[in-house]
């Protein structure tokens, strides 16, 4: 009587154990997410030739390539809450560097949270969400463990020319003395990349995915270069010759554009040897543009540390690499440094995509489909398999990923808010051929209206939208601007 037993129970266990096997062959796909801080499309694997980014150029070879990827807003924290909220920056009401997403959306259910809620170690490292040590402004909610930022000690300069800057900015009588004491925004040093942020960032990378491996795991890691200042090892500057570097065929102001369509250079006239108005001389220009170039391939480095780091492990056919940038960025064109516009410059993105083999058609794909930042938490979760949350404002691409091809969205849409008791907005729309723009005051007041054809003037160097010629498509755009979103998702 007391053989029986034994014997249903052992077979009971035989029974059970394929679908123990199952279950561990069908382990939950990992995340590594990696996002970069103020990277424009201007890389190899995006026809920019002179770029050197062999690792992010073999990420491309490997995935799928997003040749018009959307941010909502060009600027760090706006685009990032957009992003990791799933909702846009009207919802999010997330429009500088000095509000966050919390606080403005306490029930939001982040793309990280998410993934952490289904089972997954969720952990930041680096820049995700926008904080530093002046604005605090991670989510703990998001993450299984307290967000890594940078190791110690946190430095961006390191050559004694610069040092000796900012110690004689400390020297000056403190009506005279910057609020912010910063040398210039560009340094090459013969330093190694592991004392700068991001090469912290990649070690603490390494470090992790050796500890989580075993796991499902949502790893954002983020990198802050090309962020200014432009400051990185030696050797990356000496893959951009000086004489190589040229300021842009379109150094200068878009011909008829309304002044909300630019700034003032403020965030570049924050560091140290930029004059606090007027033009900037053409041999900082071009130091400028040399100098973002370096640290792009500085970034690109840290990237494939982390990347060859995830094969080493054997996590790559379990593991989905999403590859972003927040937002564009100029470099002289359109008479702009930096983001924080509505032209294609400031809102176009880099977006590569290497998921496992079962959820793409094939390595190396491209897809000019039309898609946003805001699409990235619906496609990541219904990669993984996850429930989509009810509050999201995108639409997953996971399909181009399996047709690049396939007919997508009508038009991508972005804004920016212009500081100052104006409050002028911008709001942008984006379709296959065109860019058309409005800008608003509070009243809502007509501030001035741009378009471009994006086929014949795809630098954006002269405004048709006053021609009368361009009367109709003006109407146009303002229709498909004004339907908003929802009306341009896939049919």
């Amino acid at each position: 009587m007391t053989v029986r037993p034994f014997f249903l129970l052992l077979a009971a266990l035989f029974t059970c154990a394929p679908f123990v096997l199952h279950a561990a062959e069908t382990r939950p796909m990992n995340v590594l997410f990696i996002a970069v801080d103020d990277l424009r499309p201007e890389l190899g694997c995006y026809d920019a030739a002179h770029m050197k980014t062999p690792h992010i150029d073999k990420l491309a070879q490997e995935g799928t390539l997003f040749e018009k990827a959307y941010c909502q807003f060009a600027v760090c924290n706006p685009s990032r809450a957009s992003v990791l909220g799933g909702v846009r920056p009207d919802t999010t009401q997330v429009m500088a560097n000095n509000k966050f997403l919390r606080p403005m959306m306490p029930d939001v259910v982040t793309l990280p949270q998410h993934f952490k809620n289904h089972g997954y170690t969720a952990l930041s490292l680096g820049k995700i969400f926008h904080h530093s040590e002046r604005e605090p402004g991670d989510d703990p909610q998001s993450w299984s463990e307290p967000a890594w930022y940078h190791g110690e000690p946190y430095r961006q300069w390191f050559t004694k020319e610069s040092n000796d800057f900012i110690a004689n900015l400390k020297k000056l009588p403190p009506d005279k003395r910057p609020k912010l004491l910063r040398a210039p925004p560009f340094e090459a040093s013969p330093e190694s990349d592991d004392v700068y942020p991001d090469g912290m960032t990649a070690l603490k990378a390494i470090e992790t995915l050796n500890r989580v491996k075993d796991q499902p795991f949502f790893l954002g890691v983020g990198f802050v270069k090309p962020h200014l200042p432009f400051t990185c090892p030696q050797k990356y500057w000496d893959l951009y010759p000086e004489e190589s570097i040229k300021l842009p065929p379109n150094y200068y102001r878009t011909k008829d554009a309304p002044e909300p369509a630019f700034h003032n250079l403020y965030e570049l006239r924050s560091y140290g040897g930029i004059p606090p108005k007027g033009d900037i001389d053409d041999a900082t220009a071009l130091k400028l543009i040399r100098g973002y170039r370096a640290c792009v391939s500085f970034m690109d480095a840290q990237v494939g540390r982390v990347l060859a780091e995830l094969d080493r492990q054997g996590l790559r056919e379990n593991t989905l690499v999403v590859f972003w940038g927040d937002h564009g960025y100029h470099l002289g064109e359109n008479g702009l440094f930096t983001k924080m516009t509505n032209f294609e410059l400031g809102t176009h993105v880099p977006l590569i995509v290497r998921a496992p083999a079962s959820a793409q058609k094939a390595a190396g794909q491209r897809s000019s489909a039309l898609v946003e930042l805001v699409d990235l938490y619906p496609t990541l979760a219904e990669l993984a398999g996850l429930k989509l949350p009810s509050h999201l404002e995108g639409t997953s691409f996971a399909p181009l990923l399996k047709d690049p091809a396939k007919p997508w969205k009508k038009a991508a849409f972005s804004q920016y808010l212009r500081p100052g008791k104006e409050g002028i907005m911008g709001r942008s729309v984006r379709t296959r051929d065109w860019r058309y723009t409005e800008w608003k005051d509070r009243e809502g007041n007509n501030m001035g209206v741009e378009l471009y054809d994006e086929n014949k003037d795809p630098q954006e160097n002269t405004n048709i939208a006053t021609d009368a010629a361009n009367a109709e498509k003006v109407k146009e755009m303002a229709a498909i601007l004004n339907a908003g979103w929802k009306a341009a998702t896939p049919n």
